[in-house]
């Protein structure tokens, strides 16, 4: 394969091999130590050792049902499809607002011809969506708007609360939260530099913008991607400030004026701890393509992740992280995600509510279906859609 065609690889080659290097055994111990001491959990060790690296031991036997381990994913996002269907929280993943307005705002969209399957407009109402909108009820505009603003109740809804909604602290229509402080920990984690808002820390929000519709049009890895250098970023500048407010214990850093490696190493340590290699060269051969075209294919992969990172590049470059816009920094943090990604679902709640809908003694069946019926044939059958 030919060699790298961003410059910042051969400007920084010492320390982009420093950071892609594998932690000592020791460093890996070290680190999920404190790791574990820092959420309170006990009976637990991760040790890096075997054929296999990394693995977490008990140190007693637990029963079905105990809590092991319970920590904040290192970076999470909602695949940009799925959030047609379900409105949750953009740090924790919660369904948030209510039942009224998670089946308002997935009808509405459904009304204006946007399906998760293909995001297609108006015009094609009658091909979108999982299932055609030939098969399904109307229900009128004025009782869509009155699920969403809140002025209309569902029967038992009540028995199914959601947290509130709270907007984004950068004023994006993107990111929405359970809560005020998962919508700060996101802000200060990640979404400061990834917001498309007024209040956003991107340097070139006209950028972000097209990175954003880029990774929608191409591969949704690439915004985890992106959360993970902004992570590294904003940790990078916490530590930075921390250092400078206590300069006697960082002197031979001098990182108040200066560019710090160290410093950066450090910020990236959480992410050094997941294994690695570049996408182009894990990622799986398609059924469709040849073995014969495989150079080609990963060619077009590694060239399809360098125009995705010259647009991160002119969204949120830092001179000082400048290492992080490397190439071949960029390509093993999506290799990352491509062999240690997890596909989590969170269950609906609208789901949960037309169950137990179903389940009410018939009397009490009959009288609230008079409302739920025409509401959930207009849903159709792709009702139930879980967060993904």
């Amino acid at each position: 394969m030919a060699a790298s065609v961003c410059p910042i690889d051969s400007q920084y080659t010492d320390q982009i091999s420093t950071l892609l290097k594998s932690p000592s055994p020791h460093q890996v111990k070290e680190y999920f130590q404190e790791l574990i001491a820092e959420r309170k959990c006990k009976g637990i060790r991760v040790n890096p050792e075997g054929e296999h690296g990394k693995g977490v031991y008990a140190d007693f036997d637990f029963i079905e049902g105990d809590l092991i381990l319970k920590d904040q994913m290192l970076v999470g996002a909602q695949h940009s499809s799925n959030k047609i269907d379900c409105l949750v929280c953009s740090f924790c993943f919660q369904f948030i607002g209510s039942v009224e307005l998670q089946i308002g705002k997935k009808l509405y969209l459904q009304e204006l011809g946007i399906s998760a399957d293909n995001e297609c407009g108006p015009s094609d109402r009658t091909e979108c969506s999982s299932g055609s909108f030939i098969d399904r009820s109307p229900l009128l505009q004025d009782t869509i708007e009155s699920l969403m603003n809140g002025s209309m109740r569902l029967p038992f809804s009540e028995k199914f609360p959601l947290p509130s909604v709270v907007s984004c602290p950068g004023g994006c229509r993107e990111a929405y939260y359970c809560s005020e402080s998962c919508a700060k920990a996101d802000w200060d984690s990640f979404h400061s530099l990834l917001c498309t808002g007024k209040g956003s820390k991107s340097s070139n929000i006209k950028a972000l913008l097209k990175f954003i519709q880029h990774a929608n049009e191409t591969n949704d890895i690439f915004i985890l991607a992106a959360k993970v250098i902004s992570f590294s970023i904003l940790r990078y500048r916490k530590l930075k400030v921390a250092q400078c407010e206590n300069p006697e214990k960082h002197d031979s850093m001098n990182l108040c004026t200066n560019y710090g490696f160290p410093l950066l190493l450090e910020a990236w340590k959480p992410v050094s701890m997941g294994y690695k290699r570049r996408w182009w060269d894990c990622i799986a051969l398609p059924e469709d393509v040849d073995s014969c075209d495989e150079a080609m294919f990963r060619m077009q992969i590694r060239d399809l992740a360098f125009t995705s990172l010259e647009i991160l590049k002119e969204a949120m470059y830092d001179k000082e992280c400048e290492p992080l816009f490397s190439l071949e920094i960029y390509g093993h943090i999506i290799g990352m995600f491509e062999l240690n990604n997890l596909d989590l679902v969170v269950a609906s709640p609208v789901e949960d509510y037309f169950l137990y809908i179903d389940d009410l003694p018939f009397s009490e069946k009959k009288e609230a279906e008079k409302i739920t019926k025409p509401v959930l044939d207009a849903l159709g059958d792709d009702y139930s859609i879980c967060c993904q």
